[in-house]
């Protein structure tokens, strides 16, 4: 098989379970070697009390063809990051990828919950969580990544820019998570750009992570009997496809093209011809605006 990043050091801070082990495995599968962040290990949980740890990812990473390698981490706090970032290079010597995927915000907000009615603590925790995380692990990992031309910068997020700036996203505190991140690419592409580096904002679409499908009481292999109760979720992606969509990034000598801009994973398969594991490529974003938006019925003809 090709391993178009064989050689390539990637760092997927928030690689614990979703679309941050999704990227991490896919990276590994083009020969990259991928350090894995986040708080649930196998000797602790996080608060999320769930059981992939960021050691199930990295053994997966080493398994699809690259090296996996564990590194507890609280991106909160800048020491840690710090610690990590000074891993690498003493190990490595360079980063050439920077997924920033930390989140963990799943609990704390309330669906169309207007500010004054919100959980304040909540609230800004998940704006800390969102945001800061990302800030610093950006602040200590940069420098390292620009030592090297051609570094890429991916700030994980929920829908495009475009999508984002005319939609109210769920809660006050969710959309000014998703939006911060949108705008963290732009400005660090900015940034990045005339230092031979490149940012991008990368969204998957309605994504079938191991939480939404425990939500649904369906597994992978069978997640289209959620699709009686819920039929749009039929245009959903497993999150090995964002993966390949970075992958597909990290791979592309002219990546510079999409500096500073917002993108989705089914977009990108338009572009560069990768597909889901099933060989489908959902283009769920456009299906959204275009049907579910719209008030039509499920149907993903054309869409995947």
């Amino acid at each position: 098989m090709s391993q178009p990043l064989e050689g390539k050091i990637a760092l997927v801070a928030g690689a614990t379970r979703g679309a941050g082990r999704g990227i991490a495995v896919e990276l590994g599968a083009a020969g990259a070697t991928v350090y894995v962040t986040g708080r649930s290990t196998r000797a602790r949980r996080s608060e999320y009390d769930r059981p992939e740890t960021i050691e199930d990812t990295a053994d997966l990473v080493t398994e699809a063809g690259g090296q996996g390698i564990a590194v507890p981490a609280d991106h909160l706090d800048p020491e840690q990051v710090r610690a990590l970032v000074d891993r690498i290079a003493q190990e490595q010597g360079r980063l050439d990828v920077l997924v920033n995927d930390i989140w963990g915000g799943e609990h704390l907000f309330g669906w169309d919950c207007p500010v004054w009615e919100h959980d304040l603590d909540n609230g800004l925790r998940l704006l800390r969580l969102a945001v800061e995380t990302h800030a610093i692990t950006s602040h200590h990992a940069l420098p390292l990544l620009l030592r090297r031309p051609g570094g890429l910068v991916v700030e994980v997020t929920d829908g495009t820019a475009d999508y984002n700036s005319d939609h109210y996203r769920t809660s006050f505190f969710y959309d000014l998570a998703k939006a911060s991140v949108l705008r963290m690419a732009f400005a660090l592409g900015h940034e990045l750009g005339p230092r031979g580096a490149t940012a991008v904002a990368l969204t998957p679409g309605w994504l079938r992570s191991e939480m939404m499908l425990d939500h649904f009481g369906v597994r992978e292999d069978n997640w289209r009997d959620a699709l009686d109760r819920v039929p749009h979720f039929a245009i959903s992606e497993t999150p090995r496809f964002v993966g390949r969509a970075v992958t597909a990034l990290a791979a592309d000598p002219e990546v510079a093209r999409w500096n500073g801009t917002s993108l989705s994973s089914g977009g990108l398969a338009q572009v560069y011809g990768f597909t889901d594991l099933d060989g489908s490529r959902p283009d769920a974003w456009r299906y959204l605006v275009e049907v579910q938006d719209a008030g039509g019925p499920a149907d993903v003809t054309g869409y995947r």
